[in-house]
């Protein structure tokens, strides 16, 4: 690769070194403020050329526009066909409506607690970031301290959307 002599930035001022492919005619650096310099100068010089300074104006613009807008109808209004990883996809799944006949104690693991199967589901059925949040919120992640913390959050919720069902311990 053939060695190029640095040079300093119009922008910036700072030494640099050109790419050896446009060392002629490389006079701005790589930084982010120096590149939008450059581009800036490269529209200047463009809108002075005589040609170019009614570009975007007068009547031939008007009609092209018209074309094409009447080419493309509500174009703005269009979803994109392409659905990247993650879009389009809802973060949580939506709950079903309660019903007091969901509710059933659960004593099975020994230590009493009242856990709403059919609602809450199994601990492992759980998605790993509730989970994850209520054990870094209660700083504990013992299966029985979740289910509990669930159960007391979810009556919580019923309390505050007015849907409170009994669930005692």
């Amino acid at each position: 690769m053939p060695v190029t002599e640095p040079r300093n930035c119009l922008n910036c001022k700072r030494l640099f070194a050109p790419d050896y492919r446009h060392r002629h005619d490389q006079f701005y650096c790589a930084k982010p403020a120096c590149k939008k310099a450059r581009q800036a100068a490269s529209l200047q010089r463009w809108r002075e050329h005589p040609e170019n300074r009614g570009f975007w104006r007068g009547r031939w613009n008007i009609e092209r526009v018209q074309e094409w807008r009447a080419a493309h109808p509500e174009y703005w209004k269009r979803v994109k066909k392409k659905q990247g990883a993650g879009r389009g996809v809802a973060l949580q799944n939506a709950m079903k409506p309660v019903q007091a006949s969901d509710y059933k104690l659960d004593n099975s693991n020994g230590v009493g607690d009242c856990v709403t199967k059919r609602v809450l589901g199994d601990l492992k059925a759980q998605d790993p970031v509730l989970i994850g949040l209520i054990a870094q919120l209660t700083g504990d992640t013992l299966q029985n301290a979740i289910h509990q913390t669930t159960t007391r959050l979810y009556e919580k919720g019923q309390a505050v959307m007015g849907q409170r069902h009994e669930i005692s311990q």
